[in-house]
């Protein structure tokens, strides 16, 4: 493994988020009716696919999180208004790489007649705004993250639904829709930002525990304490059953499915339930993890070193094998044509393949992430890497 001043703990937390989310993204391509079902649905899922899908809500939360903690740890030694100038740039690109390049690889179509936003134009637009509020004391900082990320619920009744500057506006804010540009072209707000801003904000502000000379010791201590913390408020919050989630739970016709219901949080936008449920988690694995090298962290640091080339290189690779088992498998070939939810449903496999893939794919793109790890640990002069 090659030296580095990065944090290990961090990159080998991102690494496995980013990891499982190729399970979920395998899963949207592969498995039978993911396009047409739910997998949170109860009433049409199983526990072993609710599962699926629940373990990958760590993925997106954890992402943010740490990108802001990143921003952070990136300004350690730096001027403000260079941090800024950084900020702002990065944040403009990726929302171009969102629009253009993400939504190619995910629909393959050049006429670009659905735009989805997703969690690249999230990290893009909130590391946007970060670069204006750096300039805040920390203090004033940690307030604002801790009132976006606890209050955005108590908005969860405004609903909008016309097409206008100021419905816009909310959607980009709070509200997922859709919203038609014209006969060909829709946009989709699919990651409200609001939330997940104060994600971003309090993973700033945790990057303090992380700068130098900060006591390992006090800074388990944080983490410990944050981490259980917050696993203790999501049972204590979700169980009085009346604020933080759109969703709430309740008794189904065996516990099993109860339990089901009580962890099925919403995501779009992330409720605050969500944020405690998967943040805490990852608070005491940064706890656990500090101290801990071997073969498995050597794996994840891979690719949580790499992490904007993994996420577009992980997407093209599901999606073009997915093209792949439909020539070779399918003999319904004009589907290749027209990838939506109608032509697509009753097509893929069952959850076995989609894990047996997903590992396949994890095989395939490990070496490019490592020479690209590599080209980056070597080239630290360059500053267009610190884009990609």
């Amino acid at each position: 493994m090659i030296k580095s001043t990065r944090i290990e703990s961090i990159d080998i937390l991102r690494g496995l988020v980013m990891v499982i989310m190729a399970l979920d993204h395998t899963r949207d391509y592969f498995h039978y009716d993911a396009f047409v079902n739910n997998p949170t649905n109860l009433e049409t899922t199983t526990p072993f696919l609710f599962f699926t899908r629940f373990i990958t809500h760590y993925c997106a939360p954890v992402f943010v999180f740490l990108a802001g903690t990143s921003a952070y740890l990136y300004g350690t030694n730096k001027s403000k208004n260079q941090l800024f100038k950084f900020l702002i740039t990065r944040g403009i690109w990726l929302i171009i790489l969102e629009i253009i390049l993400n939504n190619l690889i995910w629909q393959f179509n050049l006429h670009y007649n659905l735009i989805v936003l997703q969690v690249i134009w999230a990290i893009g637009l909130s590391m946007f705004v970060l670069s204006f509020l750096i300039y805040l004391p920390k203090k004033a900082l940690l307030i604002v993250g801790v009132i976006l990320v606890v209050g955005h619920n108590s908005l969860d009744g405004i609903v909008m639904q016309k097409t206008n500057f100021k419905s816009i506006i909310w959607y980009i804010l709070h509200q997922r829709n859709r919203i038609i540009l014209d006969a060909d072209h829709s946009l989709i707000f699919a990651y409200p930002i609001m939330p997940w801003l104060g994600l971003m904000i309090l993973g700033y502000c945790l990057g303090t525990l992380y700068k130098k000379g900060f006591p390992a010791t006090r800074r388990k201590k944080y983490l410990l304490g944050l981490g259980i913390t917050s696993v203790i408020l999501f049972f204590i919050v979700r169980g009085i059953n009346i604020y933080g989630d759109l969703k709430p739970w309740s008794v189904q016709d065996n516990p099993v499915f109860t339990f089901l219901s009580f962890m099925n949080v919403t995501k779009y936008p992330p409720s605050l339930l969500y944020i405690l449920v998967t943040i805490g988690p990852a608070l005491l694995f940064l706890y656990a993890i500090e101290t801990i090298k071997n073969k498995t962290t050597d794996f994840l640091i891979v690719f949580g070193r790499v992490p904007l080339f993994y996420y577009f290189m992980h997407v093209l690779v599901i999606h073009t094998l997915a093209i792949l088992a439909i020539i070779i498998f399918s003999d319904n070939w004009q589907i290749i044509t027209s990838l939506s939810p109608p032509s697509l449903a009753k097509q893929g496999y069952s959850l076995f393949i989609v894990y047996i893939v997903w590992i396949g794919v994890i095989a395939i793109l490990y070496y490019p992430c490592k020479k690209y790890m590599t080209y980056k640990a070597n080239n630290k002069n360059k500053w267009w890497l610190s884009y990609l």
